[in-house]
């Protein structure tokens, strides 16, 4: 007997899960499922910090179940990319994926098909994600404008020269408001000069 989780998620307090409840437990039953646990969220699905969702995934994780069963896969995922990487997360863990209102069942060749084709999809979107950053990195470099973090702009004399009165890497840092890993590697660029242990 599988192991099933029902995930359930309504926009508002206002709302009931029963009918999403009475589907699920229905679709269980005729499956011969094992309910193990039902994680319920009462929050819109665009919000990102869902808790209910969390100890799904947490559990799922763990391999307390075998199957998540949804009424539909808008109430699982808070857009195209979170439904792709929950999905690809729940395959890796050899965990089945229903989903009442689309039948989408991961358990038959036909669902395999659909999560293959989901993966293919959310790698190609990673792919496209990475060559628009490069792109754009590529087109501000040619109108010469700077990536990344300003450069730390130090004076580098007076570093030596309080390097030389014996004052501390941390107390040259905290003069000159930069870390001590750009005290060291001003110091590591003069190396005859830092004469202090």
């Amino acid at each position: 007997m599988k192991r099933a989780a029902i995930y359930l998620r309504v926009s508002s307090v206002d709302q009931h899960p029963e009918t999403q409840v009475h589907d699920l437990r229905q679709l269980a039953a005729q499956r011969g499922y094992q309910i193990i646990q039902e994680y319920t969220d009462r929050i819109s699905g665009v919000k990102a910090r869902r808790p209910g969702l969390g100890d799904l995934m947490r559990d799922a994780r763990r391999g307390r179940f075998d199957v998540v069963l949804v009424w539909a896969c808008d109430r699982i995922a808070r857009s195209t990319r979170h439904l792709l990487e929950t999905l690809d997360e729940l395959n890796h863990l050899n965990i089945e994926f229903i989903s009442f209102r689309e039948s989408i069942d991961t358990a038959g060749p036909l669902g395999r098909a659909v999560v293959v084709i989901i993966g293919a999809i959310a790698e190609l979107e990673r792919n496209l994600i990475v060559e628009r950053v490069r792109a754009g990195m590529r087109r501000a470099k040619l109108e010469g404008r700077h990536i990344g973090r300003k450069p730390v702009e130090v004076d580098r004399e007076a570093i030596l020269c309080d390097r030389r009165r014996g004052e501390s890497l941390r107390q040259i840092a905290s003069y000159h408001k930069v870390s001590t890993a750009t005290v060291r590697r001003v110091l590591a660029s003069h190396p005859s000069e830092d004469k202090v242990a």
